[in-house]
C-alpha cells in the first residue's frame, strides 16, 4: 500500500514534468510559427512593395524619356531659330544698305518694306527662341525632379532587396526549428500520454486497495462492536449472581466482626491492670 502510494506520487510528478515540457514545446513552436508567418508575410509584402516601386520607377522613366525627347526637340528648334535669326540679321544689314544706296524712291520704298518685313521676322524668331527656352527650362526642372524621384525609388528598391535575404533566412531557420520542435512536441505528448495512463492505472489500483482497506476496517469495527455487545450481555447476566453472593457473604462477615470484638476488649484490660500495679509500686 505504501509503496503504491509512493508510486502514484512519483507518476503524478512525472506527469506534471511531461505536461510542463509539452507546454514549453507548444509555446516555443507557436513562437517559431509566428516568426515564420511574419517572415513569409514580410517577404510577400516586400515583393509587393518592390513590384509597386518598380512600376513607379518605370512610370518615372517613361516621363523622363518623354521629357528628354521634348527637351532635345526644343533645343533643336531653338538652334534652328537662332540660326535663322542670325541669317535674318545679316539679311537686315543688306536690306538697310539697299535702302541707303537706293537710286530712286520706288527702289527705296521696296527696300524699306523688305527691312520692315525682316525686322518683323526677327522679332518673331526672338519671341520663339525665348518661348522655347522658357519651355526648355521648365522641362529641365521636371527632368531634374523626376531624376531625383527615380533615384529615391531605385534606392528604396535596393534597400528592400537587401532585406529580402535576411527575411528569407529567418523564415527558413524558423521553419527548420519549428519542424524540430514539432518532433519534440510529439515526443512530449507521447510521454505525457504514457505517464497519464500509468498514473491512471496506479490510481485505480490504489483506489481498489483503499476500498479493500475500508471494507476490512469496517469488518473489524463490526467485530469489535459485536464482541463489546457480547461482553456487555455477559456482564448483565453475571450481575444478579454477584449481588446474591454479596448478600450471602455480608451476614457472615458481620457475625465474625461481632465475635472478634470481645476478644480485643479482653486483651486490652490486663494491660491497664499492669499499669496500675506499676503505679502503686512507685
Amino acid at each position: 500500500m505504501a509503496s503504491l502510494e509512493k508510486l502514484v506520487l512519483k507518476l503524478r510528478q512525472k506527469k506534471q514534468e511531461t505536461s510542463k515540457l509539452r507546454s514549453q514545446a507548444e509555446k516555443q513552436l507557436k513562437e517559431l510559427r509566428l516568426i515564420e508567418r511574419r517572415s513569409s508575410s514580410g517577404l510577400v509584402s516586400l515583393d509587393k512593395k518592390i513590384g509597386l516601386e518598380k512600376e513607379d520607377s518605370s512610370d518615372v522613366s517613361d516621363i523622363l524619356i518623354r521629357n528628354t525627347s521634348q527637351l532635345e526637340s526644343i533645343q533643336r528648334l531653338v538652334i534652328a531659330a537662332e540660326e535663322g535669326l542670325n541669317r535674318e540679321k545679316e539679311t537686315l544689314i543688306e536690306a538697310e544698305q539697299q535702302v541707303e544706296f537706293a537710286e530712286n524712291p520706288e527702289e527705296k520704298q521696296n527696300a524699306e518694306f523688305r527691312v520692315n518685313s525682316i525686322k518683323t521676322h526677327i522679332e518673331d524668331l526672338e519671341f520663339e527662341i525665348k518661348s522655347r527656352q522658357k519651355t526648355a527650362k521648365k522641362i529641365t526642372e521636371q527632368v531634374k525632379i523626376n531624376t531625383e524621384i527615380k533615384s529615391k525609388i531605385t534606392s528604396k528598391i535596393k534597400k528592400q532587396s537587401q532585406s529580402k535575404p535576411s527575411l528569407r533566412e529567418s523564415m527558413t531557420s524558423s521553419h527548420k526549428d519549428a519542424e524540430k520542435f514539432e518532433n519534440k512536441l510529439e515526443k512530449s505528448l507521447r510521454s505525457e500520454e504514457i505517464a497519464k495512463k500509468s498514473l491512471g492505472k496506479a490510481v485505480e489500483k490504489l483506489q481498489v486497495l483503499q476500498e479493500k482497506k475500508k471494507k476490512t476496517a469496517k469488518r473489524k469495527a463490526a467485530a469489535k462492536r459485536k464482541a463489546a455487545a457480547k461482553r456487555k450481555a455477559a456482564k448483565r447476566k453475571a450481575a444478579p449472581k454477584r449481588k446474591a453472593a454479596k448478600r450471602k457473604a455480608a451476614p457472615k462477615r458481620k457475625a465474625a466482626k461481632r465475635k472478634a470484638a470481645p476478644k480485643r476488649k479482653a486483651a486490652k484490660r490486663p494491660a491497664r491492670k499492669a499499669t496500675r500495679k506499676l503505679k502503686s509500686k512507685k
